[in-house]
């Protein structure tokens, strides 16, 4: 394994494994930067925009330093938005899976009661936004005298948001030995003043993105009358034919109606806003990134942190509200290296807006001319409505999913099962080890248990005439989005 003979670092083989098996090749100039530095135990400021590799520089990392008998969290991550707290959660659970390591994630509109059940297992990883990690704080649902780790991830974002007094209540309630890493892709006074009272002598970093560049994102805007902007995207659509694209509107409400509109007309699309349903929120995420659908008609939720490297194509179906707002919506396309395009609609009274975003992004956005029946009918010919017949995009962590089997036992703490149990019954099934076993997470009534390689199959076989507790239990294979 490549990582775990790496003249810079020596990873231990889960921690090599992961790596690998997540398809990482080399390091971005971020993780070059930051990982040894996190490994020396030292304080860091980074300066890094979106798209450079950023959670994988503080996860690997700590990773490698977590120690897995410990029952208290020792890394805590704070990060604005619920979207990222659950991709954080994933990233990092990714990266620690060979080793055991657990993550939560607690944020808002999800029942406290829920995330308090998994805070009382051993959890090794926090990942909260700002308030709801507060609220666990004050109702001691978390035990913070054992964080060695403290993450302020896009600092900047939770500035704009009004999450700072919350962020300098939850630093004032953590051990004053910890290690402190501050991400933030610009750094505000305030920022400043943070770094300056809260961290030990940090060691600053900057690192330009290597990805998205705007260099590598074709721009241009079409002018068009707000009643006929639905027409000429279709004409548009036709006239690129993109693999994979995102619209974004600036109200649920019109994320609503345009999904209703292209459904209507058969194509393949989904919706990502505020106002659904956590569970469905992840949902959408995933199938997009899964290429189950073509199309992601969005507000701006999913235009910072949602990260699929190929996206071909953002639309601003509406003017962004703002000129950040511009950079992060058209830097989901051209990542990883790729060419993207970006797509502005633009109405005769938004011009003032599309000149302050040019001023801002210092480019001339070019003025593209409505497509022309021709080329409309030609596109129709190359794919009308076209079925996607092409095999369907497996992200990083299904990759890593499908080396691993998750058993479901029906028992669980109400039953008085306790994961040593569930340990000691496995250990002794033949040809398993404990290097076979992962994380085991007893629940309530129900308890999951994480076969490496290809073991499953026989552990769940053999679970089946086991008994556990002196008892025979039912066992089922789950996927991992059926807790």
């Amino acid at each position: 394994m490549a990582f775990q003979r790496n003249k810079k670092y020596v990873f231990s083989k889960e921690i090599a494994k992961a790596l690998q098996d997540l398809g990482y090749e080399a390091f971005t100039k971020v993780q070059e930067a930051v990982i040894p530095l996190v490994l020396a135990q030292k304080d860091i400021i980074v300066r890094s925009e979106t798209g450079s590799g950023k959670t994988a520089a503080f996860a690997i990392p700590v990773c490698e330093k977590i120690k897995i008998a410990q029952k208290n969290p020792q890394v805590l991550v704070l990060t604005p938005t619920r979207e990222l707290a659950v991709q954080l959660k994933q990233e990092i659970s990714n990266m620690g899976r060979f080793k055991g390591i657990r993550c939560a994630a607690v944020f808002g509109r999800q029942p406290m009661e829920i995330q308090r059940r998994e805070l009382r297992q051993r959890v090794h990883v926090v990942v909260g936004t700002p308030g709801r990690t507060l609220d666990h704080i004050e109702r001691k649902n978390i035990n913070l005298e054992e964080v060695q780790y403290f993450v302020i991830d896009e600092a900047d974002k939770m500035l704009d948001m009004g999450f700072i007094e919350q962020v300098e209540a939850i630093i004032k309630v953590l051990p004053v030995s910890r290690i402190t890493m501050l991400f933030s892709a610009t750094m505000p006074d305030k920022i400043q003043e943070i770094c300056q009272q809260y961290m030990k002598q940090p060691i600053n970093i900057e690192v330009d993105s290597e990805n998205p560049k705007l260099e590598n994102i074709r721009q241009v805007y079409y002018e068009v009358e707000e009643n006929e902007k639905f027409n000429l995207l279709t004409k548009i659509i036709y006239l690129v034919r993109p693999e994979s694209c995102i619209l974004f509107c600036n109200t649920r409400d019109k994320v609503e109606s345009i999904f209703e509109k292209m459904n209507y007309k058969g194509y393949s699309c989904g919706i990502l806003h505020g106002g659904m349903d956590q569970r469905d929120r992840l949902h959408s995420i995933q199938d997009f990134k899964r290429g189950e659908f073509q199309f992601l008609i969005a507000t701006d939720v999913a235009a910072r942190g949602i990260h699929v490297d190929d996206i071909s194509l953002v639309v601003n179906y509406d003017m962004p509200l703002d000129n950040e707002s511009y950079v992060h919506r058209i830097g989901r396309t051209g990542r990883a290296g790729n060419v993207g395009s970006a797509i502005t609609l633009a109405t005769k009274s938004e011009y003032r807006n599309l000149h302050e975003i040019e001023e801002y992004i210092n480019h001339k956005i070019p003025k593209q001319a409505t497509p022309t029946m021709e080329e409309v009918e030609e596109g129709k010919l190359i794919s009308t409505h076209r079925d996607r017949i092409e095999s369907v995009k497996i992200d990083k962590s299904e990759k890593l999913n499908r080396q691993i089997t998750r058993i479901r036992i029906n028992a669980g703490k109400k039953t008085k099962m306790r994961p040593g149990d569930i340990l000691g019954a496995i250990g002794a099934i033949p040809g398993i080890s404990g290097d076979d076993i992962g994380i085991i997470d007893v629940q309530d009534t129900c308890s999951y248990v994480e076969i490496f390689a290809d073991k499953g199959e026989l552990v769940k076989e053999a679970l089946g005439t086991t008994k556990i507790k002196g008892k025979l239990h039912k066992i089922k294979e789950v996927g991992f989005f059926n807790a």
